[in-house]
C-alpha cells in the first residue's frame, strides 16, 4: 500500500508495476483507478507484482512473524 501512494502518477504505477512482473492489462486499470491505495492493494495486479518475498525483500517486517514471536517465543517451544 505504501508504494502505491508512493507511485503518485498513473505512469508511475504502471512503469513500477511492469518492473515487478505485472502484465500491461493488468497494470493499467490498477493505475487510471480512482480507488484507494488500501482498495487497489487487493488487486490481481499488485498481488502478483509486489509478492510477500518482494516485500520481505524491501525490508518490510511482516505483521504475522513479529506475532508469532510475541505470541510464541522460542523458550516455549
Amino acid at each position: 500500500m505504501c508504494y502505491l501512494k508512493q507511485w503518485r502518477k498513473a505512469k508511475t504505477k504502471v512503469r513500477e508495476l511492469r518492473k515487478l512482473g505485472t502484465s500491461l492489462h493488468a497494470a493499467i486499470p490498477v493505475a487510471i483507478s480512482r480507488k484507494g491505495p488500501w482498495r487497489l492493494a487487493k488487486t490481481l495486479a499488485t498481488q502478483t507484482g509486489m509478492t510477500n518475498q518482494w516485500l520481505k525483500d524491501q525490508g518490510l517486517l511482516s505483521v504475522k512473524d513479529l506475532w508469532v514471536n510475541i505470541h510464541y517465543p522460542a523458550t516455549a517451544r
